[in-house]
């Protein structure tokens, strides 16, 4: 079992701002979701996002082992963690790209996880792994579901793959950038 990736998720109809700010750690695997249910069977899931300025909790596991042992079980990976000895024009072309995906809607964030970073609005659009020589992206739509007159994509429905979705490319230059965005917006 890989426990690399396990989230801890509390689900309550409300969070004491004191219960926010413990959770508030850039690097502990740890997510708020407040539910409410309305009149005629409506509920609402708000995710509590951690802030811009979320701390490290690594201080912390330095005074407590109790801390210390469980953030070496569960491994939060960041965007940094992809990007580690990446050549700077990959790391350039991941920067255009990813705001490019950005910039398709208002909502979109980043899950880094341990072998790609997925791009997240209400699901996971599409993921990118970061390769020595370019990028390979996938886009989270179901086969015969992606409308590519180019044929740029790959059908991996039955292959085993990184990523979330049944078509992927590889992306070497941002030739075909607004092509590949007009793609990954039929995932939004």
């Amino acid at each position: 079992m890989d426990w690399s990736q396990t989230r801890v998720i509390f689900v309550s109809t409300n969070f004491t701002e004191n219960q926010k700010l413990a959770t508030n750690f850039k690097d502990i695997a740890i997510e708020l979701y407040e539910v409410k249910q309305y009149e005629g069977g409506i509920i609402s899931i708000n995710p509590i996002k951690k802030s811009s300025s979320a701390t490290s909790i690594q201080p912390l596991m330095e005074k407590d082992e109790a801390i210390k042992n469980i953030t070496r079980e569960i491994k939060v990976y960041s965007e940094e963690d992809h990007l580690t000895n990446i050549r700077d024009e990959i790391k350039e072309l991941y920067e255009t790209y990813k705001d490019a995906i950005l910039n398709l809607a208002d909502n979109i964030e980043i899950v880094p996880r341990k072998q790609q970073i997925g791009f997240r609005q209400n699901g996971i659009i599409c993921d990118i792994h970061i390769q020595k020589k370019g990028l390979k992206m996938w886009i989270n739509l179901k086969k015969g579901n992606l409308d590519d007159p180019k044929k740029i994509t790959r059908d991996v429905s039955e292959t085993g793959h990184w990523g979330n979705g049944d078509y992927e490319l590889l992306i070497t230059d941002t030739d075909n950038l607004e092509y590949i965005m007009s793609l990954v917006k039929q995932a939004l």
